[in-house]
């Protein structure tokens, strides 16, 4: 797989000099059928536009349809083609691919390619169309074979074959019942390996897994990743097939959901790429920034709230940043923790107190390590640096100490019950992004810091 990865470019390199050559129609296709599809996608990316409308029609709707699928910008090939022979080509495509094309297209553009396509092209797309984005039939194929279960094992094989011209995904083949309803699924070795005489209902596995084709894909990711299996058929609610969800599919799906998650986790409403404009990527961001100035405005008033302890010990504004720093760091880790793990849709109550014990066990831990290192270090800053008495120093650097480990303790507290909340209202836990639990915890933050140094360093020791 690695050889394969740092060998690509040398690929496209070697398909670009073929395709320059000039070289008979047939002679060009039997040199490039050596080469992975893929790799001649990337070959087209590094032609000029010119040689690649002059090569479309050499290597005709079939092949170029199949490269399209592995370009990612197509959209902007697709332009070099006029509009009848776009339909053509994504009549040709799996379905789910022509659906990710048309995605990218403007609605105008769409519709007028969608009128073109051939009727069985225009139904699966349609179809697929149909559902909203984060439904689980957004992202299936119509590319899989379906027998009757009443079959024999020797008609079974014969309908394989008819059937595998048009759809290549054979490694699971899906048997139906007389009602046309999902029966089971046949693994397409057993289909092999079995005698004529023995029945087909023999090697149809009856309880294989199924997902419905409105179900959110937040909600059933986990169940596809866990069967590992080739395909999985997605149904209605009267349990006809409508496609499937392929291992490639999935690979995508857990792509995108994590790509989703990762944007969240940045305080971004959506995943941004390289193409989008200023507005769009302002758009983005901007309601979070949003939030977050109000609550940032939240910080500072309290801080103003402090103003008289400053003004009393005005070396301990030195050492918010510190405090600060240190809740929001250990708050988005133990956000990144329960994300992670509740991502398991079977995690109990007794878990979740678990993992909210664990996670204040290890912000104790690590505070009472830093609080120490704090004490030392800071009390030295005051002491040597600042040129303050020795019990001065380390009484101030002792409330700083106190104050990192009873910061670090909640902000643990906060970064694993501020998801769960999310989890438990039914909001995606991701939405409780870095730069909101950091802000939250920099209000705890403050608060325990300056109200640690006003009861200890004023009230009780008298520190003025």
């Amino acid at each position: 797989m690695t050889e394969k990865v740092l060998n690509k470019p040398m690929y496209a390199d070697e398909i670009v000099k073929i395709f320059r050559r000039g070289l008979p129609k047939d002679e060009l296709i039997e040199k490039i059928s050596d080469y992975h599809t893929s790799d001649i996608a990337d070959a087209l990316e590094k032609m000029t536009a010119d040689e690649r409308k002059a090569l479309y029609p050499v290597l005709g709707v079939e092949l170029v349809a199949e490269i399209f699928s592995y370009i990612e910008d197509s959209e902007e090939y697709l332009k070099e083609i006029n509009s009848d022979k776009v339909a053509n080509l994504l009549s040709e495509m799996d379905s789910d691919d022509a659906v990710d094309i048309l995605e990218k297209l403007g609605d105008d553009d769409r519709k007028r390619i969608v009128a073109l396509l051939d009727n069985d092209a225009k139904q699966d797309v349609r179809m697929i169309l149909s559902y909203d984005d984060d439904e689980i039939g957004s992202e299936m194929t119509t590319n899989y074979i379906v027998i009757s279960k009443n079959l024999s094992i020797k008609e079974a094989r014969h309908e394989l074959i008819s059937q595998a011209g048009e759809n290549d995904n054979i490694n699971t083949i899906y048997a139906v019942d007389d009602n046309n309803c999902f029966f089971g699924a046949i693994d397409l070795k057993d289909l092999i390996v079995a005698r004529n005489y023995q029945n087909l209902d023999d090697i149809i596995v009856k309880s294989y897994p199924f997902v419905k084709a409105h179900e959110k894909i937040t909600d059933c990711i986990e169940q596809l990743k866990d069967y590992a299996e080739d395909s999985i058929p997605v149904l209605d609610d009267e349990k006809h097939i409508l496609g499937v969800i392929t291992a490639h599919d999935i690979v995508q799906v857990v792509d995108e959901e994590l790509g989703e998650d990762y944007a969240k986790l940045g305080g971004l409403t959506a995943e941004e790429d390289l193409n989008e404009t200023t507005f769009q990527s302002t758009k983005k961001r901007l309601p979070w920034l949003i939030i977050l100035l109000f609550l940032g405005m939240g910080v500072s008033s309290v801080v103003g709230i402090f103003e008289s302890v400053v003004a009393v010990i005005p070396i301990v504004i030195c050492f918010q940043s510190l405090i600060l720093d240190m809740a929001g760091n250990v708050g988005t880790q133990s956000l990144a923790v329960t994300i992670r793990v509740l991502m398991d849709e079977n995690l109990t109550a007794s878990d979740k107190l678990k993992l909210t014990v664990k996670e204040m066990k290890v912000g104790f831990s690590n505070g009472i390590l830093l609080g120490v290192m704090a004490v030392i270090f800071v009390g030295l800053y005051i002491f040597l640096i600042k040129g303050n008495d020795i019990a001065y120093s380390f009484i101030v650097s002792g409330c700083v100490g106190f104050s990192l480990l009873a910061s670090m303790v909640i902000s643990s507290l906060i970064g694993t019950l501020v998801p769960m909340f999310f989890n438990k209202m039914k909001i995606d836990p991701a939405v409780a992004s870095g730069p909101l639990i950091t802000t939250i915890n920099d209000l705890v933050a403050v608060v325990t810091y300056y109200g640690m140094v006003w009861l200890l360093l004023i009230n009780i020791l008298h520190l003025t």
